[in-house]
């Protein structure tokens, strides 16, 4: 079957731009994608590129999109390449809505299956009590992001204000050294409240990040490191067996990560990119359905819609 592809960018900006490790974030691009068969349904995707974790870069997303024919078929879709993650997770979603009935969706889970991100430095004090009293009952604070004194006086003064049923992440995207991800080890060691932080290290400090693993009992999740289905093969076969972290938007192919939960026993917590509605609902669709696979049943990382004023697609 032929379908007829029609593909927009959209821009949409953070209330707050995001502080991160890599740097300052305000605008959210990417392409929505739709597929038209013959009888007229039509399939949305998203492609929701993030080149500093490691996808494609948008740039390179519509010149893909702008070299293919008006009209695809099936087998054009299951043969987009390794190097274009978002590609295939888009098309693929898009694939994927042809597939079933399409029904007016309620909200998909309440709000404690997700994790709700907090801003950055001392606005997390301010915010979290109003996502408290949303639902949410796992958050995720960014570190990583201002020098180690300031981050830990606030990470202690946040400490004694959550609630103890709180679950926190701390996530610093690669923005540690060795010996300030030991000290956020050794602090965190005792603290029921922490789940696991995220990416410590750099992406080229596996080997470290394995040590720290076996040396505390704080979990560590990867996610850069793991930023598609290949890295996270990669680093499963070199025996890493704490929490990976997966963003389905960059991961690529929707169907060869369903394979491979299916044949391995891992630990995972999927996570958003920032993508819109559409996107989101292709992200959840897959983390529920491979959710009774993994080990342990950890909240979706997709609690970042209070970044945007809207949530709109375009």
């Amino acid at each position: 079957m032929h379908y007829k592809l029609q593909f927009s960018l959209y821009k949409r900006n953070f209330k707050q731009p995001l502080k991160t490790s890599h740097g300052i974030w305000d605008v959210r691009k990417g392409i929505i994608l739709q597929l038209t068969s013959k009888t007229g349904k039509i399939g949305l995707g998203e492609i929701a590129p993030l080149s500093w974790f490691g996808s494609e870069t948008l740039s390179e997303a519509l010149d893909f999109c702008h070299q293919l024919p008006k009209e695809i078929t099936k087998e054009t879709i299951f043969s987009i390449p390794d190097n274009l993650p978002s590609c295939k997770f888009g098309f693929e979603s898009a694939w994927e809505n042809f597939q079933q009935v399409q029904v007016e969706e309620k909200e998909e889970l309440s709000k404690n299956f997700y994790s709700a991100l907090l801003p950055g430095g001392e606005a997390a004090l301010e915010i979290w009590q109003q996502l408290w009293q949303e639902g949410y009952r796992t958050f995720k604070w960014k570190i990583g992001v201002d020098k180690i004194k300031t981050e830990l006086e606030i990470f202690q003064q946040l400490v004694k204000e959550l609630p103890t049923e709180i679950n926190l992440r701390l996530d610093a995207n690669g923005g540690l050294i060795f010996e300030e991800a030991k000290q956020w080890l050794e602090i965190c060691e005792n603290l029921k409240i922490i789940e696991f932080i995220e990416q410590p290290l750099s992406v080229d400090k596996f080997p470290e990040m394995l040590e720290l693993s076996n040396s505390y009992s704080t979990s560590i999740a990867l996610d850069e490191s793991v930023a598609n289905l290949r890295k996270m093969q990669q680093y499963y076969q070199q025996g890493w067996r704490e929490i990976f972290v997966i963003k389905p938007a960059i991961f690529g192919s929707r169907r060869e990560l369903h394979n491979f939960c299916k044949n391995h026993s891992i630990d995972a917590v999927f996570s958003s990119v920032f993508e819109t509605n559409i996107g989101r609902k292709a992200g959840l669709k897959l983390a529920t359905e491979l959710q009774p696979n993994l080990i342990k049943n950890r909240a979706f990382g997709f609690g970042i819609t209070q970044f945007f004023d809207e949530n709109r697609e375009n």
